[in-house]
């Protein structure tokens, strides 16, 4: 049994041997076979390397540029879905919330800014892959360069829209646009300006801004600004207060603003316009341009002083500010006579009064349109004022040998001058002469004298003397030329006392006028009816011996020569005038005193020769009659009005005296 075993277990191992050899066989067949083989791959295995990191390369260099692209891209399109997040925020009115508009707008800002730094970048990876799948060949699958080239689509269709929302028309442009909406609602609606009456006139004041209009205003600059859209701002703002300043203007009624210079030969109505002009500057100046100053650099604080001053410059000539100068410069190209001298310092007196306020409001060279024509109007009115001022004594001199006034009264000259002169001293003028004459010599580059105003006055009061002599000696009836003198003396003495005239020459002038005036007074009394009393003179009674016809015929002869002598001065004298009531009453009652009472003695004494004879032809007056006759000589055939103290009698005077006082077109 255990042979047995055995036997078989010697098959077995005989039948492995025989099978492990067959196996080597063919592996060494195969062997033989397969070393060429090796060697083959052996030989191409360097080739296969290199090739096989070429490709490797390949793949991570387009891994890189896949890594750059990605994120950009990515990025773009998440900031693109927030923006219009935003449209429906940006479509609202701006006026319910405008610091939340404000914030909402600075947010889309922001994403257009990312946009345009991320896009193109996003582009320019994208474009940097698509060149190098195509240089490298990567094309076994389609696939990635067609999604390359997609994603590059959308990403320039988002570059053009990031610029499209800028353009007009655009989600940013029509956010701007609204936000110059509310802008402009703001200025209207804030505003619009007051009417405020007063007790002289209707005067629109100007309407201020409140502060929260003021800073709405001055973060939808800041918005535009920083975004170039400041010009709209900017032309917005001045039309719409330059347009309420004007309407401010207007309302004063300013139409005599544009009065032609043939006008201003009505003297009144130079006068009210005048005063109606410095008024209305001193408004337009002090409350209506210093509002808009202040508006202007308040909301544009932010800007710059620069952008204000030139805003405010535009406003203050388009609300037809500039008419107030041209007014002036109408007042200088007027007439030149020597009234015209109290208008020119009038002008220069309220530009001088606003002298700060025009350096402050229109200092700066944005207002260089109302600087050039405002200087020049302060040197014609400076070079007419000092012209017409020297003038006042040639013309003065020039008259001496001109006729004095045929009934012996003041010479309108002499009113005219004495009334311009003390005018021209009193505090509303002296004060702004002395200026006007200290400018111009320092132009001269000559010294300036402090007493050159009241020299020059005294000079002209001193012609004035000089041409009442002159004039007295043209006279050839001596007594008219004693009431000549005796008027006026009186009336410079008049004139003088208490004034500022007065003052400069003196108390011993005066003294010297009402000297005068009494010493012809008396001298006129001797030389017209001094002689008249002797005519009566009382005679002897021995006269009358040689009978009653002898007395009759005598008292006959001395009451016609008397008479004679009465009527002939009193015709003579009939047109003389003594212009002053009181000196003419007085005259008059010294010219009764000298004659009535020799008159009445005379006839009560010798009276009964003529009643008692019947005596014709012979003129008995009566006490009442004579008194009568004599009180009503002197009389002016029509009232003059002289006043030392008011404009207007200067102006009333001045047409009298214009026909003597030389004047002309000529610009003064």
């Amino acid at each position: 049994m255990a042979e047995v075993d055995s036997f078989q277990n010697l098959l077995a191992a005989r039948m492995l041997l025989k099978t492990s050899l067959e196996k080597s066989r063919s592996v060494a067949s195969a062997l033989e076979k397969t070393g060429p083989r090796l060697e083959e791959i052996k030989q191409s295995l360097p080739s296969l390397e290199a090739a096989l990191r070429a490709q490797k390369c390949s793949l991570d260099a387009l891994g890189g540029h896949i890594s750059r692209a990605v994120g950009p891209a990515a990025a773009v399109l998440k900031v693109f879905d927030a923006i219009h997040g935003l449209e429906k925020s940006l479509s609202s009115d701006p006026s319910s919330d405008l610091y939340g508009y404000l914030v909402v707008v600075k947010r889309l800002e922001e994403a257009l800014r990312f946009l345009a730094e991320n896009c193109g970048l996003a582009i320019r990876w994208l474009e940097d892959m698509v060149e190098f799948l195509k240089e490298n060949a990567v094309t076994y699958d389609h696939r990635y360069l067609s999604n390359v080239t997609k994603s590059l689509k959308i990403l320039r269709e988002l570059q053009a829209n990031e610029e499209w929302a800028r353009l007009d028309g655009g989600l940013l442009s029509a956010a701007y646009d609204k936000l110059e909406t509310e802008y402009r609602r703001l200025l209207r609606e804030n505003g619009v300006p007051l009417p405020i009456i007063s007790s002289a006139s209707s005067i629109v004041a100007p309407s201020s801004l409140p502060v929260f209009v003021i800073q709405k205003l001055q973060v939808i600059i800041e918005r535009l600004s920083a975004n170039n859209r400041l010009e709209n701002c900017l032309s917005t703002y001045i039309d719409i207060r330059s347009s309420n300043a004007r309407a401010c203007l207007e309302a004063l009624g300013l139409d005599y603003l544009e009065i032609s210079i043939f006008e201003f030969d009505n003297l009144q109505y130079m006068e009210s316009s005048l005063d109606l002009w410095s008024k209305h500057l001193e408004y337009a100046v002090k409350n209506l341009l210093e509002l808009e100053y202040q508006l202007c650099n308040d909301v544009f604080e932010k800007v710059g002083l620069d952008v204000s001053m030139d805003c405010f410059a535009k406003i203050a000539i388009q609300s037809g500010f500039l008419a107030f100068i041209q007014f002036g410069n109408t007042v200088t190209e007027s007439k030149k006579d020597a009234v015209k001298l109290f208008k020119l310092l009038k002008i220069f007196h309220t530009l001088n009064e606003l002298r700060l306020d025009f350096n402050r409001l229109f200092g700066g060279k944005s207002c260089n349109e109302i600087q050039i024509p405002t200087r020049h109007l302060i040197k014609r009115v400076i070079d007419g004022a000092c012209e017409i001022f020297w003038e006042l004594l040639p013309q003065v001199e020039v008259h001496r040998g001109t006729s004095p006034p045929s009934n012996g009264s003041v010479p309108s000259l002499v009113s005219f001058v004495v009334d311009y002169c003390n005018q021209l001293l009193q505090d509303d003028y002296r004060p702004t002469m002395i200026q006007v004459l200290e400018i111009h010599q320092n132009w001269k580059h000559q010294k300036f004298q402090e007493e050159l105003l009241r020299k020059e006055v005294c000079n002209i009061v001193e012609a004035i003397r000089l041409n009442l002599d002159a004039w007295s000696k043209s006279y050839e009836d001596t007594p008219l030329s004693y009431i000549f003198l005796m008027n006026n003396h009186c009336h410079l003495y008049k004139a003088l006392k208490g004034t500022s005239l007065g003052d400069l020459i003196g108390d011993f002038q005066l003294r010297e006028h009402k000297k005068y005036r009494d010493y012809y007074a008396s001298i006129y009394l001797r030389d017209s009816w001094g002689m008249l009393p002797g005519l009566l003179g009382h005679e002897d009674e021995t006269l009358f011996s040689d009978g009653r016809a002898m007395a009759c015929s005598l008292v006959k002869k001395k009451l016609k020569a008397f008479n004679e002598a009465l009527d002939g001065t009193y015709k003579k004298q009939s047109n003389w005038v003594l212009a002053n009531k009181n000196l003419r009453k007085r005259i008059c009652q010294l010219v009764v005193d000298a004659i009535v009472p020799v008159y009445r003695s005379y006839i009560q004494k010798y009276g009964h020769f003529i009643e008692q004879d019947g005596i014709k032809n012979v003129k008995i007056y009566t006490e009442e009659g004579l008194v009568n006759m004599l009180s009503s000589m002197f009389q002016p055939k029509m009232e003059k009005c002289y006043s030392t103290n008011t404009s207007h009698s200067i102006d009333k005077k001045s047409e009298i005296v214009t026909s003597q006082f030389p004047s002309t077109t000529v610009v003064a």
